[in-house]
Formats: structure tokens, C-alpha cells, sequence
């Protein structure tokens, strides 16, 4: 649940990263302040975004902040928070979607949610998610019923889709709810100019993280006999990647029509953090913002090409250099075959809460080399474990602070 875009802390300078983790706690405070200690839960990387894209366009004021108290996951020490609109319809937007997610375990009889009883109790959970993330989207002038009708749709696109179908035509419901999300920070801030390319941004947002999800689940979807888009629809590595790139160059395109106060750490999490979410997926070593005349790596299927229009969004080749087709070096490796090793099964949405609980209050998340997936069971890495800081940035003016490190 926490999302694509997953910032290494060596990649931001001190100033942003005070800001992006001023956003993730004020996301998770306003879901304790308006729903609950256990709506903290639904916390997540990729909601704090419109939190950021609304003060990006209203500027940070006197009130944007307050002082929170002590926490474990600071070390016990207090932080300024991000609050206001963008925080509580980053919220609103995070509960809406997590119950969604609950009432899909619930229908696939995962884990616990097999037996009568849980599943009864986790449909009142989701319910009243539901409620609360409505209540607050009405509060600030914004419809939740895009993102359930979105979710419920979901289901019936990918019971039609078969060999042949466009991926395109899956990614759709993802892609119309991230849309009516981000295009609704505009309206919070009072800039009405940045609707259209604010939902265009969005639209592509979540295109992107659709298909990452697919590419990193492949393997174990294969394992699993689960369903995977890019399996349904017989959708190639390579088509795939072609499209992220595609989406990663569009957002960058759409925001340089957007109008900001400050959008340093926006640019960042959406130009620099979304390559590396790529890149990553796609288990590719280099950074995809090559240097002006830079060459790409021997053999890179998606090798360097620069040029365009400058400007923070501007020029490029979204296709960024290095390997990462199927079977080259750094590639990603082939499907688990008969008798190979088998993906354990998931765990429920109580005791994933259960596990989310203990890793994240422990911090192994963000520091371990390995953990567990609460839910997915799938092993992962801590967020900060690894700096992959390769980043050399061509954009003019850039706060990137990775000169090579």
C-alpha cells in the first residue's frame, strides 16, 4: 500500500526532506484527526502526493504547518506537519481506496477474510471508510463516487479482457480516478488554469502505477495462476516499459503547462522518483536522465536521446538509458517454472494490518536489506536500505542533489 513513488533519503536535499516527510505525517495525522487511530493504517507514499501538488500551487503559509508531538517512527522527536485541504483530500482520497481494497480481499476470500465472521467485520471497516472518506470529500468540494465507481468497474475490464485486448483499456478505471484526484487539488488551490493538465498528470499517474504493479507482480502472478494484465492481455515486457516511459515523459510534459508557486519537491517526486519507480520495476541499473550527450550503455534497449525544449519539464527522451528487456543484463529474470519456488500465500487484511503494524512501527520498512510484504507476503527492501542515487539530472536548475554519490 505505500505506493511507487518511494524517495531514497540520500536522493532529497535536508530542505525537501523535511518537506516530503512533513506531508507523510500530515497525511497520517489528518486520517487519525478525521477518521480514527485506525485509518492511520492507509497511509501511504503515493496519497501525500496531492498533498504536495496543492501546496505547490498555493505556496507554503503561516498555517500550512503545525508542530506535532513526539513519534516513533521520528525517533520520539516533534516535526513541523503539513495540514489544510491538500492533506485532509489526501486523506479522504487514501480511505476511499484502501476500502476498496478491503472489500476485494473480501470477495477473493483471502486468508482470514475466508471465515464469516472477519469478513463481516472487515465489510463494516470498509463501509464506514467509505462514509468518512465521502463525508470529507463533500466537506471540501469533492465527489468520492469517481473513485468508488472507478474501483467497482475494475472487475468487469479485466473479465473482458483477453489476448489482443488493448492494456490501455485496463489501466482505464486507475487512470479516471487518479485524474478526478489530482485535477481536484487545482480547485483547493484557487487555479483553475491547472485542472486540464493537473488531470492529465494525474491520468497518467496512475497509468503508471497500474503497469508498474503488473511488472513487479508478473512473476509471482505467474507462480500463483493470479490474474496480471500484462499476462491477460499477452502485453510484452518491452510494450510495457514503453508505455511507462510514455507516461513518465507525459506527466513531465503536463506539468510544465501547469502553473506553481513552488514545486521543487513536486518536481522531484514527479520527474526524478518516478524514473527511478521505473527503473526499478524494470530492474534497470541506470538512471533514466541521461546528461546532455550522454551515450547510452551498450546494448540498452531503451538508450538515451536528448534534446527538446528546456525547462524544468521540458526536452529529454522519456525512454531512459539502460538495460532491462527480458533476458538481458539486469533484466528481469524468467517466470518460476514447474516445480520452482512457489510464492507463499497471502495473508489476510487482519493480519496483514497486524504485520504493517509491527514493521512499520519498528522502521523495517525504510531500514531493513529484507522484509515481508504484510499482505502480498513478497520480499522487499527497505525504502533507505540502498541508495541507487545515480542521478545525473539534465534539468536546468534542478534541486536533484545527486552528483554522482
Amino acid at each position: 500500500m505505500f505506493g511507487i513513488v518511494r524517495p531514497c533519503t540520500h536522493r532529497l536535499t535536508d530542505g525537501l526532506r523535511a518537506e516530503w516527510m512533513a506531508h507523510l505525517c500530515g497525511l497520517c495525522l489528518a486520517l487519525r484527526a478525521d477518521h480514527g487511530q485506525f485509518a492511520r493504517v492507509v497511509t501511504n507514499y503515493d496519497g501525500l502526493i496531492v498533498s504536495v501538488l496543492t501546496e505547490a500551487q498555493t505556496g507554503r503559509t503561516a498555517d500550512g504547518r503545525r508542530t506535532a508531538g513526539p513519534c516513533p517512527l521520528r525517533a520520539m522527536r516533534t516535526a513541523p506537519v503539513a495540514r489544510g485541504e491538500g492533506a485532509r483530500l489526501a486523506a479522504a482520497v487514501s480511505l476511499v481506496l484502501a476500502s476498496a481494497k478491503v472489500r476485494d480481499h473480501v470477495a477473493d476470500r483471502d486468508g482470514l477474510l475466508a471465515r464469516r465472521p472477519v469478513a463481516a467485520a472487515a465489510r463494516r471497516v470498509a463501509l464506514s471508510w467509505d462514509r468518512a472518506g465521502a463525508r470529507t470529500g463533500r466537506e471540501l468540494g469533492f465527489d468520492t463516487a469517481v473513485l468508488v465507481d472507478a474501483v467497482d468497474r475494475q472487475p468487469g475490464v479485466e473479465a473482458l479482457a483477453g489476448p489482443g485486448t488493448p492494456l490501455l483499456s485496463v489501466t482505464e478505471p486507475t487512470e479516471t480516478a487518479t485524474a478526478a484526484a489530482f485535477a481536484h487539488t487545482a480547485v483547493l488551490a484557487g487555479r483553475p488554469g491547472n485542472t486540464d493538465p493537473l488531470a492529465e498528470a494525474g491520468r497518467l499517474f496512475g497509468r503508471l502505477a497500474h503497469l508498474l504493479d503488473a511488472v513487479e507482480d508478473r512473476e509471482a502472478d505467474a507462480a500463483s495462476g493470479a490474474w496480471n494484465p500484462l499476462t491477460a492481455t499477452g502485453t510484452s515486457l518491452e510494450e510495457a516499459r514503453r508505455l511507462a516511459d510514455d507516461a513518465v515523459h507525459g506527466i513531465r510534459l503536463a506539468l510544465r503547462d501547469a502553473e506553481f508557486v513552488d514545486d521543487s519537491l513536486l518536481h522531484v517526486l514527479l520527474v526524478h522518483e518516478l524514473r527511478q519507480s521505473v527503473n526499478r520495476a524494470f530492474s534497470t541499473t541506470t538512471c533514466g536522465h541521461q546528461g546532455h550527450g550522454a551515450q547510452p550503455p551498450q546494448g540498452a534497449p531503451y538508450g538515451g536521446r536528448n534534446g527538446g525544449a528546456p525547462g524544468p519539464y521540458g526536452g529529454g527522451d522519456p525512454s531512459g538509458g539502460g538495460p532491462g528487456g527480458p533476458g538481458g543484463p539486469g533484466g528481469l529474470p524468467p517466470q518460476f517454472g514447474d516445480g520452482g519456488p512457489q510464492r507463499p500465500k497471502p495473508r489476510g487484511f487482519g493480519a496483514g494490518c497486524a504485520v504493517f503494524t509491527g514493521l512499520f512501527c519498528t522502521c523495517k520498512i525504510c531500514c531493513a536489506s529484507e522484509y515481508e510484504g504484510p499482505w502480498s507476503r513478497k520480499k522487499r527492501e527497505g525504502c533507505c536500505h540502498k541508495c541507487d542515487c545515480n542521478c545525473n539530472c539534465d534539468c536546468p536548475d534542478c534541486c536533484c542533489p545527486c552528483d554522482g554519490c
